[in-house]
């Protein structure tokens, strides 16, 4: 199996995880939306909340030239660390939500 094929799968293996999660309070669900490509991977939650419209992007994550990028983090731990976990390499993971200039402090690749 080559590389990107092997991170399309990883991604949506953790995000599928992440979705069957059930919320713990207000009417609230989570939709996995993922590219024809299958190089941008969306995590939304949608529903109500007190009496509010609840629409939002978790996590948001693109495949380019070969690396992850996560542009959207929205867990508490991390989606990196699940991607590490699962056997993508810190190397080929890009925080897409740090300014480039701050990228250089983090453990995972700069671009």
């Amino acid at each position: 199996m080559d590389k990107l094929t092997k991170y399309r799968q990883i991604i949506q293996k953790i995000l599928t995880e992440y979705a069957a999660i059930p919320y713990s309070y207000g009417d609230l669900e989570y939709k996995l939306i993922i590219s024809q490509d299958c190089n941008n991977f969306v995590l939304m939650t949608m529903g109500w909340e007190n009496g509010a419209r609840a629409h939002g992007c978790l996590i948001h994550i693109d495949i380019i030239d070969n690396k992850i990028w996560i542009q959207r983090d929205g867990t508490e731990d991390g989606i990196g660390n699940d991607l590490v976990k699962a056997g993508i390499p810190k190397d080929d993971i890009v925080p897409g939500f740090h300014p480039p200039e701050l990228r250089k402090y983090v453990e995972y690749a700069v671009n």
